[in-house]
């Protein structure tokens, strides 16, 4: 949006005419949504006998969980997505709903707003979800967001964080520490930028790692693939807070250990180069970066073979009995204590 062309104030038009405007092209992709946005309530049919109702919430402040100097809108509103999903996505279910609720300071304009939404929509068409509803409501303290995924499972394949075995296999998605290096990224050159405005940020050959950080996708394909193989994970939980912590729940909620390999946790190149020029080792941000929204789970040995088949996933180590606690083990054979670094749940 050009900086010269006239925004419109969200007083102008009063918190309904926001909500009809940002909510004006919802389109219902799911059965189990019978009323949406727009009424006093959603309306939502519980799932039907043999399935569970998931329900999760997630919160993003301004100033906490994003920066909107180097953060755009639209990318905001899909990452808020991908974030409320994700817990859906960790038990083995699909999300159907989400409902959206949003603190908005005094300089944000109607189109801002609508620019938010649009990010929003994206995502929710990418991953088939419906917008159920939600509120807005005056904020001091600059944007906040929260929103709140309903979804459902089949009641013998939803996964818990307490159901890892001895001896089962970890299993992770995708790759790792991505969108730390990216934060660091964009950290630093915000600091340039604020101590001399006339130099332009460089992010020429980190396209990736800005992409994980700024519009991060899930694998949502994950449930799909472990249904076709037939494969139920004892354990799982999404990669947010970063490797280490997630992976600690999974063993502090079933009562065990682990033994994680450093070389078999997938880093990508480009995650490795801007690690380097930190001089960070790259386990650092794999371990305990977060925001990867990636999966972790259990499966038992005999599943290896099948595993192997699935797109993306790497086994990085494995479970043992809560006697031997939890540890790292280098390619020399030493065992170092994993110990999350960051948020601890």
């Amino acid at each position: 949006m050009s900086k010269t062309e006239k925004k419109t104030t969200i007083n102008s038009i009063g918190k309904y005419g926001l909500i009809e405007r940002i909510t004006a092209n919802i389109n219902i992709r799911n059965r189990s949504t019978i009323i949406a946005a727009g009424d006093d309530s959603a309306a939502v049919r519980y799932a039907e006998e043999g399935k569970l109702t998931l329900v999760s919430t997630d919160l993003m402040l301004e100033g906490i969980h994003f920066n909107l100097v180097y953060t755009p809108l639209k990318h905001l509103g899909y990452k808020a997505v991908i974030r409320a999903i994700s817990d859906i996505y960790a038990m083995n279910g699909k999300p159907e709903q989400l409902l959206i609720s949003l603190g908005i300071g005094s300089r944000f304009s109607v189109e801002e707003i609508e620019e938010l939404y649009v990010g929003i929509a994206l995502a929710c068409k990418k991953y088939g979800i419906d917008i159920a509803g939600g509120d807005t409501t005056s904020s001091l303290t600059g944007l906040t967001i929260g929103v709140t995924a309903v979804g459902s499972v089949d009641s013998d394949r939803v996964i818990r964080r307490s159901g890892a075995g001895a001896n089962d296999l970890i299993c992770v998605t995708g790759d790792l520490g991505a969108a730390y290096m990216g934060l660091q990224l964009l950290e630093r050159e915000r600091k340039l930028f604020d101590q001399n405005s006339s130099v332009q940020p460089d992010l020429s050959g980190y396209e990736y790692i800005i992409g994980r950080q700024l519009k991060p996708e899930f694998p949502g394909e994950l449930p799909d693939m472990l249904e076709k193989y037939n494969i139920i994970p004892t354990a799982m939980t999404d990669v947010s807070e970063g490797l280490a912590s997630d992976l600690l729940q999974i063993c502090q909620h079933s009562d065990k250990g682990c033994r994680l390999f450093p070389d078999k946790i997938p880093v990508d190149q480009e995650t490795v180069r801007m690690a380097e020029e930190f001089r960070i080792d790259p386990l650092v941000p794999a371990l305990n970066g977060g925001e990867d929204f990636e999966l972790i789970f259990t499966v038992p040995l005999e599943f290896f073979e099948k595993i192997k088949k699935l797109k993306d996933v790497k086994v990085i180590g494995h479970i043992t009995q809560p006697e031997y606690g939890c540890f790292i083990v280098t390619d020399e054979g030493e065992e170092i204590e994993l110990e999350a670094q960051g948020w601890k749940k």
